[in-house]
């Protein structure tokens, strides 16, 4: 098979590992999809387009997604609620031996308690993953949203 193929192929499967931890309400193990100097971000299209450091959401290592996740679990208050991710085009745009940079659009789906689903977020991953022990990992992932607002507190991730 294309080493090109399998190289996506190994790729989405991170993807995909990714949404089904978000969706699933697995938020202990996501974390661990990073490397413990990842960059995790979420971001307006127009902050980012014009270069503005302003995100909504700024993780700078594996550390403070953890933190993240006990604060999600135990200290923020917000309605519960479920996220359906719709990833696709999963583009490799570089490759640099084992360092890789893709891009892919999402469409987020939130439903809360009283069972309305709504759109919540749609934009694109722009991703840095990185092999570590044979495995890939996010070096940096950024979601850039293109919904001109956040309607509820963002508590859980993109």
């Amino acid at each position: 098979m294309d080493q090109q193929l399998i190289l996506w192929l190994e790729i989405n499967a991170l993807q995909q590992r990714y949404v089904h931890l978000l969706d699933s309400g697995q938020l202990d193990q996501w974390p661990e999809l990073f490397t413990e100097d990842a960059e995790y971000k979420i971001i307006s299209k127009e902050n980012d387009d014009r270069g503005l450091p302003a995100p909504i959401v700024f993780c700078r290592n594996r550390a403070m997604m953890r933190d993240r996740v006990v604060a999600t679990r135990h200290a923020n208050i917000y309605e519960a609620h479920t996220y359906r991710h719709a990833v696709s085009g999963l583009t490799i745009e570089r490759i640099d031996g084992d360092v890789v940079e893709t891009t892919s659009s999402y469409i987020v789906v939130n439903t809360g308690l009283a069972g309305d689903s709504v759109v919540y977020q749609a934009g694109c991953y722009r991703d840095t993953v990185v092999k570590v022990d044979g495995q890939w990992r996010y070096r940096r992932k950024h979601a850039v949203y293109d919904t001109s607002r956040v309607y509820t507190l963002l508590a859980t991730p993109i």
